[in-house]
């Protein structure tokens, strides 16, 4: 017995006979008839998160259209972050949006593993440096001062959903670069030697530097959004980051009371 495919048609989907079917169809675009039956599939279950969806050659097979036709309703699902391209392996129906929150500070691979997915980081930097003209107000510290500066892909699966670059007070985190941050992450070490006190937020939308499109793996025309996150502990500011997410496939949220 052959498995019935999510997207599976009836005649009248076919050119030929469109016009005896959905009225709507009849008049949609081929793209569109097909970029629909994959929402709906979503919608429905038929398609969950992470399952592939039939390839152009297939589409084209199931719907008669051309491979152009059929690329495009794929192309525009994509750009949409409705799917999401492997290369080597096909397309498949994109996770939900990680939601990070603007007001509670989480670890960030407690929340990809509260998806129930796997959280992997890959450090491409962590070291000791002299806080510079540059540098030095970042944390407020005079020049020479000792600084720390990491650079962490933070990845969901695997897909690179953040980048953290960080520079930290050395007086307040003396052995910061001898850590290892695939095993923990800056957060929750700062977060214990060092109890936040003040939590600054700034955020805003930007188009990447060719650096950042390649460790977030976005093509060219994807934009980032941008958090700037300073913290302060016993008085002092110890931490500014930048924390960069691919636009499309993460969204920031916050929620608070108004007492009367």
């Amino acid at each position: 017995m052959t498995s019935r495919s999510p997207l599976a048609v009836s005649d009248s989907d076919h050119p030929a006979s469109t016009a005896e079917g959905n009225d709507d169809e009849a008049i949609a675009p081929r793209y569109a008839v097909i970029k629909q039956r994959i929402a709906d599939a979503i919608k429905d279950g038929s398609l969950k998160p992470g399952d592939r969806v039939p390839s152009e050659s297939e589409l084209v097979q199931q719907f008669d259209v051309s491979r152009m036709t059929a690329n495009r309703a794929l192309r525009e699902l994509q750009t949409a972050g409705v799917l999401v391209r492997r290369a080597g392996s096909g397309t498949f129906v994109a996770e939900p949006k990680p939601i990070g929150q603007l007001i509670e500070i989480r670890n960030i691979a407690d929340e990809v593993r509260a998806r129930g997915h796997v959280y992997r980081a890959r450090v491409i930097q962590n070291r000791a440096e002299r806080a510079n003209s540059d540098t030095a107000p970042l944390i407020e510290a005079r020049l020479g001062t000792k600084l720390f500066h990491s650079i962490i892909v933070h990845h969901e699966d695997e897909f690179p959903i953040q980048i953290e670059e960080r520079f930290v007070l050395g007086s307040i985190a003396p052995d910061y670069d001898k850590l290892d941050f695939t095993q923990l992450t800056p957060n929750e070490y700062l977060s214990r030697i060092a109890p936040l006190e003040r939590v600054e937020h700034r955020v805003n939308a930007m188009m990447p530097d060719e650096r950042t499109r390649t460790m977030l793996g976005l093509a060219d025309s994807e934009p980032v959004l941008r958090m700037t996150r300073r913290t302060w502990s016993a008085g002092r500011l110890v931490s500014h980051a930048w924390l960069t997410h691919p636009g499309k496939r993460f969204e920031l949220t916050a929620a608070f009371s108004v007492d009367d």
